[in-house]
């Protein structure tokens, strides 16, 4: 992606004399002169009407490009003593500039390692905070699967000033996130559309991805690293393509259960010819099973009739966050033997880089708040157009659909398993 130019943080016009003097401090990183004006409600997160920069922007944008041998001057200390200021002054870490781009976007393009980090730590605490008050905030995230629907209404880009910002504060926020997939899809609204099966993906009524071949790579591998050899207990929620289940099979588990709720998949898995269908339900020598609905229904008569299992994936659509870390902290300890493996689709925030990277960690957090570790497994996506790549949004892997919910050059794999 060819590199955008960023406004001169200098040159910032704005009819608010008010808003002009805190990102011109903040451009001159002149703590002594930005921070009295920083103790009114909501002064760290005001934004130039023409460029969108915030604060954190001005401060960032300040430094220059890293890789600009003329530029060996920038104050990249200054810039972090800002950034932190306006950080503990309220300033909301994933607003978006005209550009669609996060602070933490402008410093990533601009190769300020460090202060992209400060920022990357400070959507962490955030979304921690958020998480312990009840709710998860909607990252930068330009298309993931949507909101449930108890979430707070969403503008497009934006949070509605009813959500709790970062550092504990209540205030306005802009910028939305849902970790999973496409925006304006729920597990009612999916469960209730209809699908589109093709060669290389399924898809919503709305055109939304709801699983691409593309990911075969990824499946197989997860099958693989969670089940690495024969006869162990296999449990996957969310069948989809089947592609994981494909990989699953090959390995000959002893026990191969499926979760699925989709009746537009159902009726395929019903067909005699599946590899899925009756006949494979039938096999006495697999103790193999696919059931019907919602995995918040399933599970429990799971739990009742004692089924453990070593290997458990979970893979469903219309769900966010919550419903990944309630399956991880409320059922797996229940359900996973204890040298068992559980792994997921990692596809929390991955259209866009800071909020893949915070979702990194915050999944870190919450797992080990379960009693459980994860390794990480990177894996290349091929990006590039054509054939074998995904290209550009409406482009390749993505002709047809209606976002792209991955943009990133590599996946993030997770092991997770039991600590100790």
């Amino acid at each position: 992606m060819a590199a955008r130019l960023s406004p001169d943080p200098l040159d910032i016009v704005s009819t608010d004399t008010t808003t002009q003097e805190i990102l011109l401090h903040a451009a001159h990183h002149n703590l002594p002169a930005l921070k009295p004006l920083l103790r009114v409600p909501g002064a760290a997160s005001v934004q130039d009407p023409e460029t969108g920069f915030t604060p954190l922007h001005a401060a960032i944008a300040a430094c220059g490009d890293a890789s600009d041998p003329s530029d060996d001057d920038a104050d990249v200390a200054g810039a972090l003593a800002t950034v932190r200021e306006l950080l503990l002054s309220g300033a909301i870490w994933n607003d978006l500039d005209a550009n669609d781009e996060t602070a933490a976007c402008l410093a990533w393009r601009l190769g300020r390692s460090e202060l992209y980090e400060v920022l990357v730590e400070a959507g962490v605490r955030a979304e921690v905070l958020l998480g312990l008050m009840g709710g998860y905030e909607r990252l930068s995230s330009s298309g993931d699967e949507s909101d449930s629907e108890e979430a707070p209404e969403l503008i497009d880009g934006a949070r509605t000033e009813a959500d709790g910002g970062p550092n504990g504060a209540v205030q306005e926020a802009r910028a939305p996130f849902d970790p999973q997939n496409p925006e304006d899809v729920n597990s009612k609204a999916y469960l209730g559309s209809d699908l589109t099966f093709t060669p290389t993906a399924i898809l919503d009524d709305a055109a939304n991805g709801v699983m691409m071949a593309w990911e075969t790579a990824i499946m197989e591998l997860s099958a693989t690293l969670l089940c690495p050899s024969p006869g162990l207990r296999v449990l996957n929620i969310g069948f989809g393509m089947g592609i994981v289940d494909g990989f699953f099979g090959a390995t000959q588990p002893a026990t191969h259960h499926i979760i699925e709720a989709h009746a537009g998949v159902l009726a395929t898995l019903a067909a005699p010819t599946h590899d899925f269908g009756p006949a494979w339900e039938a096999r006495s020598d697999a103790r193999n099973k696919v059931w019907r609905g919602r995995w918040q229904d399933v599970v429990p008569t799971l739990l009742e009739r004692g089924e453990v299992y070593d290997a458990i994936y979970f893979d469903t659509f219309g769900e966010d966050y919550s419903a990944l870390k309630a399956f991880f902290q409320d059922f797996v300890p229940g359900l996973l033997a204890p040298e068992g493996r559980f792994g997921f689709f990692n596809g929390l925030g991955a259209d866009r880089r800071v909020c893949y990277d915070v979702y990194t960690r915050v999944v870190e957090l919450d797992l080990c708040d379960a009693g459980m570790e994860v390794q990480w497994v990177d894996v290349e996506v091929p990006m590039e157009g054509g054939q074998e790549g995904l290209g550009k949004e409406g482009e390749g892997g993505w002709e047809g659909v209606r976002r792209r919910y991955w943009t990133l050059e590599t996946y993030r794999l997770p092991v997770c398993s039991f600590m100790g």
